[in-house]
């Protein structure tokens, strides 16, 4: 069983999971596919073919448009903006060309960040409000900034990282402790 707000509108065909939560002026398309336990905060708009996995977070005035694949645990921060094609045109019918954009488990999308379809955004990474990102995140990274630039490196639990001599760091909020190698970001078990 799922929330939907009496304003919102679902389409017969969309899949939503147990627990999820669907507010005010929000439209599911048919063929859309959300996992348990998520919300969709106010205005948001799920086009068919957006697969959204448990426990995601979609803040106030989102559009997910067909091609975007969300993990489970991802924040999509207010008014942020998903793109499904590279170079659109309102002449030219480019539905066949829709690219898709992966965002992998933990991720975390900051306020009016805008993502250019086609990209991978590896697991736990972090988007900064107003960043455009414009190519493959790696896990863990940090990025801010128009373009978005890599500047550093966060936690599972969303804290910055910071590496020692031996590129090794310690979250101050969790404890757990993370290895850098060769560009790369690894959690220590």
């Amino acid at each position: 069983m799922f929330y939907q707000h009496p304003t919102a509108i679902i389409d017969s065909g969309a899949q939503i999971g147990a627990g999820t939560k669907i507010w005010h002026f929000c439209h599911v398309m048919p063929g859309a596919v959300i996992g348990e336990q998520c919300s969709l905060g106010q205005n948001v708009f799920v086009a068919d073919g957006v697969v959204l996995g448990k426990n995601v977070k979609v803040q106030n005035n989102v559009s997910l448009y067909s091609g975007v694949i969300c993990a489970d645990d991802v924040f999509l921060g207010p008014s942020m903006v998903f793109t499904n094609v590279y170079n659109p045109r309102s002449a030219v019918n480019r539905k066949g060309e829709y690219r898709e954009t992966r965002v992998e488990r933990g991720v975390t999308i900051g306020a009016n960040a805008t993502i250019l379809c086609g990209i991978r955004i590896g697991a736990y990474a972090f988007i900064g409000a107003g960043a455009v990102v414009l190519k493959d995140v790696p896990a863990y990274a940090l990025l801010v900034g128009n373009p978005a630039k890599a500047i550093g490196w966060m936690s599972e639990y969303g804290e910055r990282l910071y590496f020692d001599e031996q590129n090794l760091a310690t979250c101050p909020g969790s404890g757990d402790r993370y290895r850098l190698e060769e560009g790369q970001v690894k959690k220590i078990d």
